[in-house]
């Protein structure tokens, strides 16, 4: 696409924006095309710091021509210290707007502008800002460029990811706790924006455990470009155009190479219905499983990576899954053992841990690592009806007498206490919802608030409010949640949006001071 001419009087057509993108600094990296929109623009236009000058001008120089108008584009400021009334934010919004005006006259002049962008246009770069300023209103092109991530790669000669590595991208500004979990659980990475970050950046690593593993490259692929262990860099002289670069493992000679394997279990909640709420510890977990071990019905909802083993049961036999798990893990397998909700509510999390304490397995290592909980999902979906004190029963007969659960659900409605029913029934267990509903009438008012959530956070979520007089225990299968309210439970009718919650503080209650 060729650039247009400039015209000569006022009706000629507007100009096209160019955001021309440079590559990391060698000006040999600038592509074809992105040399030909330079030298043939009729305005080539750079940011700069107050100094005025321009390290993408600088790379662009060979592309120049005699007789093109320069727009220096000169930040207010570089650091967050400012008097603008709006602070550093209000400062740079005001920049963006006035350099964005400037290059609208000349757009709208009929001349074709070329807008320098270290690196690529809309890869962390000032041009971005110009773009939403000015797409809407002129034609704008953009033209890619070799971001430095790649020319850091290059410097240190080592392949970022492989195979099914996956490459993070953190600016060095975010906070340290943030950067922290990020560099924990990327394969690979390349921090970005540093200069007066790297001490912060660099602490960050040593946190995660990633420093050994990590390159500092600066002004990669220009003839001053400098290549050294990030351990090693003195923070005082790290430049903004600088980089910490760390290879996937696969590759990476710095990484520490991978320990003989030990075995070990791993239980695991994916949360109770959505993939959204499956925490990032449980992801790496499952990630990292040479087996994943489970329920039918729960493993459908993992996709095994290539390479790993997958063992689905029935949901009655729970032991045997454990002592299964147990098993593989002692010839070193690492093995995820597979829960919904929280592993360690009505779960796998025990029955493993009780087959664990026998002997043979006492060399086994085991861990759990908790998911949300369907009380708490289903809590959530309504309000807050968990806010204050509450109890947690299943309703299922198979592990203990339904005399202890008739027992334990009168004793927490005499507490005056929430209760959430877990395991409410099934195809083989079908009188307990109803026996259920005869010991609430009994025991507490028809107007008792109920909430009956079934696969909260799935395909086929339904929510009901009801009371103990209205409910209706055969709308009840497996995949429903009950939660029974106290006599404080009350339900908030609302324009937005009703709401169910338990207040926090009892009744008659006075505080001491």
């Amino acid at each position: 696409m060729s650039v247009s001419d400039p015209l000569s009087d006022d009706s000629r057509t507007p100009g096209t924006l160019w955001g021309v993108g440079l590559g990391p600094g060698d000006s040999e990296l600038v592509t074809v095309k992105a040399a030909r929109v330079i030298g043939a623009a009729d305005v080539v236009a750079y940011h700069c710091a107050r100094h005025g000058r321009s390290i993408a001008r600088s790379v662009a120089q060979p592309y120049l021509r005699d007789g093109q108008i320069e727009e220096r584009l000169m930040y207010p400021v570089t650091t967050e210290t400012t008097d603008h009334p709006g602070g550093y934010t209000g400062a740079l919004e005001d920049f963006y707007a006035e350099s964005a005006a400037v290059l609208a006259e000349h757009l709208r002049a009929g001349r074709d502008v070329a807008l320098l962008a270290e690196g690529d246009p809309l890869f962390f770069s000032s041009y971005m800002h110009m773009h939403k300023r000015l797409a809407g209103e002129f034609r704008a092109e953009i033209i890619p460029g070799v971001t430095s991530v790649s020319a850091s790669s290059a410097a240190i000669a080592v392949p970022l990811v492989e195979g099914e590595e996956t490459l993070t991208v953190v600016p060095g500004t975010l906070p340290q706790a943030r950067m922290r979990e990020l560099f924990s659980r990327a394969d690979a990475f390349a921090v970005m924006k540093l200069g007066r970050t790297f001490t912060r950046v660099r602490d960050a690593l040593d946190e995660a455990g990633r420093l050994d593993e990590a390159w500092y490259v600066e002004r990669a692929s220009t003839d001053v470009q400098q290549v050294a262990p990030a351990r090693d860099v003195d923070p005082a002289a790290v430049p903004y155009f600088s980089m910490i670069v760390v290879p996937g493992r696969t590759n990476n000679p710095r990484g520490e190479a991978d320990p003989a394997p030990r075995g070990e279990v791993v239980v695991v909640g994916l949360g109770p219905g959505s993939s959204e709420w499956t925490t990032p510890e449980v992801s790496r977990e499952l990630d990292a499983a040479t087996d994943l071990i489970g329920y039918t019905t729960y493993l459908a909802r993992v996709t095994p990576r290539p390479g790993q083993r997958v063992h689905a049961s029935d949901n009655r036999v729970e032991a045997e899954r454990a002592d299964f798990a147990l098993d593989l893990a002692s010839r070193g397998a690492r093995v995820a053992v597979v829960s919904s909700g929280d592993p360690g509510v009505f779960a796998m999390a025990t029955a493993v841990a009780e087959v664990a304490s026998e002997p043979r397995w006492a060399d086994v290592p085991v861990r759990v690592v908790p998911g949300m909980t369907a009380a708490n999902a289903v809590a959530a979906a309504v309000g807050a009806p968990l806010g204050h004190d509450f109890a947690v029963v299943s309703l299922s007969d198979r592990l203990k007498p339904w005399e202890v659960i008739a027992d334990r659900i009168r004793h927490a409605l005499s507490a005056d206490l929430v209760i959430a029913i877990y395991n409410p029934g099934s195809a083989s267990r079908a009188w307990q919802v109803p026996a259920l509903k005869d010991i609430l009438s009994e025991t507490v008012d028809a107007d008792r608030v109920m909430v009956l959530g079934r696969d909260v956070g799935g395909p086929t979520q339904s929510l009901t409010v009801t009371t103990v007089g209205e409910f209706d225990p055969s709308v009840v299968d497996m995949r429903t949640l009950l939660i029974i309210g106290s006599s404080a439970t009350r339900v908030t009718k609302r324009a937005a949006g009703d709401l169910v919650f338990t207040p926090r503080s009892h009744p008659g209650h006075v505080r001491g001071d």
